[in-house]
């Protein structure tokens, strides 16, 4: 009979194991352990209930067989059958790991249809929001099992912003609970095997250019490669809320895309500074809807101007109206 090792989990490592809301979040930084606590995870899940049904995705297969297939044939020798033809870990007890990947959008069909009980997202800000609503649907089932998506992320990629805004910002939209929302923050210096290991490795985050630096070292949301404002910094730029006088002017600067819908409400003081007081970025609002998200958000405060870029104002032919319009 193989004998199964499971290796003490850090302080964090044991929070990411003990939580239990729908939606669990693991990371921030580079070098938090992420990956191997995910795998445990899974492994912890297949051992506790008896045929249980969990899909582990990695945005690529390279990425998905270097981080996770090769790794689970070392650590599950013994204990689970790796079929290769159909890229899964059956346990004897019934239990499956099905590993799974999503370069395309267009790869999440491969998943409708089926059922999992839990669902494993190795770097979750490498997919787009749209990958992982159509992912979730995927979790659902009338047995008892736990029904949880796992996931671990770093800032920065594609999915950046959502992983951002339901973790980090805890914005939530109308038929979301918050309740149902937990993230677990991992630096580096959490990781007791990776310092004992390789202490060099802190010292490699320390060299990484600004931002970068920032953000795979401290686990900062707010700063990334490729941000447009890097300068931007929470101790300079943000004040505690307060309630904006009505005198004051107020507008709201928008842009418009299928693709993501930005609009932000200012208020301007006697003096001339501006404030940002309130945000509204959404991906895949038609017209008509974003029109009424941003009036619904505008009641009792009428701007006293829109602020829009120069396409937004073009008429168009079938209406004769602006976009803005």
């Amino acid at each position: 009979m193989a004998k199964l090792t499971i290796e003490r989990p850090n302080p964090k490592q044991a929070e990411f194991f003990r939580a239990k809301t729908r939606f669990v979040a693991y990371g921030g930084a580079r070098g938090g352990g992420k990956s191997w606590a995910l795998r445990r995870k899974a492994l912890l899940l297949c051992l506790q209930y008896p045929g249980i049904q969990i899909l582990l995705i990695r945005r690529t297969y390279p990425e998905l067989r270097e981080n996770h297939v090769i790794p689970l044939q070392r650590e599950l020798a013994g204990v689970a059958e790796y079929r290769e033809t159909a890229k899964c870990f059956l346990f004897s007890n019934g239990s499956r790991i099905q590993l799974g990947y999503c370069d395309k959008e267009s790869h999440v069909l491969r998943y409708q249809g089926q059922e999992y009980d839990v669902l494993c997202i190795d770097e979750a800000t490498q997919l787009s929001e749209q990958q992982f609503a159509a992912l979730t649907m995927i979790v659902r089932g009338v047995n008892d099992f736990p029904k949880r998506i796992y996931m671990t992320c770093n800032p920065g990629g594609v999915g950046h912003y959502w992983v951002k805004r339901l973790f980090v910002d805890r914005n939530y939209r109308d038929t979301e609970r918050p309740e149902d929302y937990t993230f677990i923050k991992a630096l580096a210096a959490d990781n007791l095997a990776l310092l004992e290991k390789d202490p060099a490795y802190l010292a490699m985050l320390d060299n990484l250019p600004d931002g970068l630096r920032e953000a795979w070292r401290d686990g900062r949301w707010d700063v990334f490669s490729g941000q447009y404002f890097t300068e931007f910094d929470p101790k300079v730029h943000v004040v505690p809320a307060f309630a904006i006088p009505r005198s004051w002017r107020r507008y709201v600067s928008l842009d418009y895309g299928l693709d993501m819908l930005a609009a932000y409400w200012i208020a301007e003081d006697p003096a001339g500074n501006c404030y940002v007081y309130r945000e509204l970025y959404e991906p895949g609002l038609i017209i008509s809807e974003a029109a009424e998200k941003i009036v619904r958000l505008s009641e009792g405060e009428p701007p006293a101007t829109v602020l829009a870029p120069p396409d937004l104002w073009s008429r168009q032919r079938e209406t004769g109206k602006t976009t803005a319009e």
